[in-house]
């Protein structure tokens, strides 16, 4: 038996039910000892946060118990998959931090699966159906009234085989006849009431090519596959708990076929994560992508991994997450807020500290000689001292946010406002003076003088304010696109909703500030960087960033305002 990386007492204890099966079995020998799981994506489109808790799962299962997990490509339906979406998958997985074992194909077993399908049909339990769909969904019953057998239930072997042979021919009409397990039409899982197990697709596989017309179905191919690799844990979401028996059916029969007993594949189910003001339906997704609506399948709002990782969020934030939240066997509604805590908690570690004003206005130090700079020591990140520091211009002329000053300010307004001292950050106290004013109204310009013994780090230089202020230098700065991201959805649960989920998408979602203003240490950033504009939030440089045009991404806010303004 291998040997477990789990050890007794408090760790045994945080075993989520999945693992405890899986150690009850090690435990009692089964499958020889082994461990081995799959992740079985369809490549059908890009993975998101959810698929990302079940590769969490199926990889940590196996690492946690000394075994091997695989990843299988379910690519049995060739009309919605690509290649595209199988290197997709291959990078998101190695992005999050894990590894496979092997790299299968469901089309690596269409000869097995076939033969296995001859098998059935010799053996009395399988035929070819020539009704419509629309007819066999009507006889399949409902769940309190049994099933009517098809008019073609009890054909010959031979003529089934005949059939089933001319399914897999470019001859062959779409819709034509289907192949159905004879099973039992009155069985109360209306799974068994002879499921479809093959039907004719003409469009070309994206690894096959014109080799095969007629495809098996998800509920013959996936069990069968779990068995033919030598699964022993195939873990899954709950929707396939009234799938579970006839995938043990279908493994039933495989024993037979193959005279075996010793080793069988065990099905296990656990929830779904879902997350509010988000949809998880790939349909959906493809909807968003397909007509425009997101700008791909890594805009930044949707849910899916490659999206996740240009907004800025860190892969062990992703995981923390996932293990936060934890694996039941009840669905639930997990707020985006939790996500965002952990995005929160994983940054402040690594995200280096910059400074950045998103809407500007000047602030000028009057007594501050014209001409003169200095550079100021800034910390890359105060929660570690090994980050190092970078240094950032200050002069006579500055960029602050336009909200940190007011000119006429309540008692609690601890910014700027004229007549009271403020800290700029890693550099002097200053005290406001004054401002002008344009012919609207608005603020021009703002005025202060400094105390040239505040400088930060000079002795003498700590006496206490109340506030401090982030800022650029005005003639030692880039300008800079800045992309405030939020909720895709202005509603908490758009899938339960009845309306058309596009009604539902949130107008806010995306504003895009042209006029900010970041130093020149950013130019050097890429994408991928953690980054923290100090007091506004987490960023990171997008895809489409340039050192002649930088654009930085909205990762999360540095406090989660969201619920407090949707409470």
């Amino acid at each position: 038996m291998q040997e477990k990386v789990t050890t007794e007492g408090e760790e045994k204890k945080s075993l989520s039910f999945v693992e405890q099966i899986v150690e009850a079995d090690l435990a009692e020998g089964k499958n020889g000892g082994r461990i081995q799981t799959r992740f079985p994506p369809e490549p059908n489109g890009y993975i998101h946060i959810g698929h990302a808790k079940a590769i969490c799962m199926d990889f940590g299962v196996a690492e946690r118990f000394g075994g091997v997990c695989n990843l299988r490509f379910d690519d049995t339906n060739p009309s919605k998959e690509d290649t595209e979406y199988v290197e997709s998958i291959l990078h998101d997985i190695e992005w999050l931090g894990f590894k496979w074992g092997n790299v299968y194909y469901a089309s690596d077993y269409f000869e097995k699966l076939w033969d296995f399908a001859v098998w059935l049909i010799k053996q009395g339990m399988a035929y070819v159906d020539e009704q419509t769909s629309e007819e066999i969904a009507a006889q399949k019953g409902t769940p309190t009234q049994p099933g009517t057998a098809s008019p073609f239930r009890d054909r010959p072997i031979e003529e089934n085989l005949r059939l089933f042979e001319q399914m897999n021919t470019a001859d062959a009409v779409e819709g034509s006849m289907v192949l159905r397990a004879k099973l039992d039409m009155a069985n109360p899982n209306m799974h068994f009431r002879d499921p479809i197990i093959y039907r004719i697709i003409h469009i070309p596989h994206h690894r096959t090519g014109t080799k095969w017309h007629a495809y098996p179905m998800y509920d013959f191919a996936h069990g069968q596959s779990d068995y033919f690799e030598g699964v022993t844990h195939s873990i899954c979401t709950l929707e396939f708990v009234p799938h579970r028996p006839l995938y043990d059916k279908f493994v039933d029969f495989l024993q037979d076929k193959d005279a075996q007993r010793d080793y069988r594949p065990r099905q296990i189910e656990f929830n779904r994560l879902n997350l509010t003001y988000t949809v998880m339906s790939k349909r959906k997704l493809k909807a968003l992508v397909d007509e425009h609506l997101v700008s791909g399948w890594d805009d930044p709002r949707m849910p899916t991994v490659c999206g996740m990782r240009r907004r800025g969020y860190s892969a062990q934030s992703i995981r923390n997450f996932i293990d936060s939240i934890g694996y039941t066997k009840f669905d639930a509604l997990n707020d985006y807020a939790l996500l965002e805590a952990a995005v929160r908690d994983d940054l402040n570690k690594r995200a280096t500290r910059v400074s950045a004003v998103l809407n500007p206005v000047k602030l000028i130090i009057t007594n501050y000689p014209e001409g003169q700079t200095e550079e100021m020591e800034a910390l890359n990140n105060p929660e570690c001292e090994a980050d190092g520091k970078h240094s950032i211009t200050f002069s006579r002329e500055l960029w602050i946010e336009r909200e940190d000053f007011m000119e006429d300010a309540p008692k609690k307004f601890f910014r700027m406002t004229p007549g009271k001292e403020v800290r700029l950050k890693n550099a002097y106290i200053i005290t406001c003076t004054g401002c002008k004013k344009d012919s609207n109204g608005e603020v021009e310009e703002i005025y202060a003088e400094y105390d040239p013994a505040s400088r930060s780090g000079m002795a003498g230089a700590d006496r206490k304010v109340k506030g401090t202020l982030h800022w650029v230098s005005c003639q030692h700065c880039q300008k800079a696109e800045v992309r405030l991201y939020d909720r895709l959805f202005s509603i908490e649960n758009p899938s339960a909703d009845e309306r058309d989920f596009r009604e539902l998408l949130n107008p806010e979602s995306l504003k895009v500030l042209t006029d900010c203003y970041v130093e020149p240490y950013l130019v050097e950033k890429k994408p991928g960087d953690f980054l923290q504009f100090q007091r506004i939030g987490y960023f990171t440089p997008d895809l489409s960033s340039t050192p002649e045009h930088l654009v930085f991404n909205r990762t999360v806010g540095l406090k989660d305002n969201w619920t407090k303004i949707n409470k």
